[in-house]
Formats: structure tokens, sequence, C-alpha cells
């Protein structure tokens, strides 16, 4: 017997309210609007890329009201920076590399939630 495979995933991030959370994805980090229930949007799925994000309101779980984090793994993190800071997005960690092997910078939203990008550094001999 063959072990079910797992095709995708999808992060879900709490936020206060899922409007100004759109905005700041759309219009800082460069993703688009996949779904949205309601008007104005009460839940909302955005993508960029390879990427996909749900946006709760804090009203279906208000513990986890900025407290999610994702990990992008990213082909350019310098040209990525260089882009989102000419988009005016606040950058929490500007690129830098780690002692385990990544180059890596991040970026909260409004609400406190994390994306971190991150690309492998190569080897220099």
């Amino acid at each position: 017997m063959t072990s079910p495979k797992l095709t995708a995933f999808a992060s879900v991030f709490t936020v206060a309210e899922v409007p100004p959370s759109l905005r700041f994805y759309v219009e800082k980090l460069g993703f688009t609007i996949d779904f949205q229930m309601g008007e104005p949007a009460t839940y909302a799925i955005i993508e960029r890329d390879a990427v996909q994000l749900h946006l709760m309101p804090k009203a279906q779980d208000p513990r986890g009201l900025g407290t999610s984090s994702i990990y992008v793994f990213t082909a350019g993190v310098d040209a990525l920076h260089a882009h989102l800071v000419a988009r005016g997005c606040p950058i929490e960690v500007a690129p830098e590399n780690f002692s385990y092997g990544m180059r890596e910078m991040s970026v909260r939203d409004p609400d406190g939630n994390r994306v971190t990008f991150g690309e492998e550094i190569k080897a220099t001999r």
C-alpha cells in the first residue's frame, strides 16, 4: 500500500480585519486576490507565485492574532528586498547571511504576522 500524497498547503494568518490586510498584502507585498468572501471581505485567499495565504479575521480565532509565520524560499532575496522597499513595504529584518547557510529577510504585517524570505547561500571557494 502506498502512502497518501500531500499535494499542496496554505497558511492561515489571523488578522484584525481582512480589508486592511488585503490592502497591505496586495499593495506592499505584491500578492493578488484569488478569493474573497463578502463585501467588505470577511475571509480572503491571496497568492503570489507559488505562495498562497488565507486571511482570517480575529473574530474566528482571537488568540491567533499576530502569531502566524511562514518561511518562503525565494530566488533572489536582495532583488525582492529592493522590490518591496520600492513599494513602501516596512522591512523587519534586511537581507542578512546566517551561519546555517541561508540569506534571509523578513516582514511583519500590520497585525504582527511574520513572512520570512530566504535563499540558500552559494558556497564560495
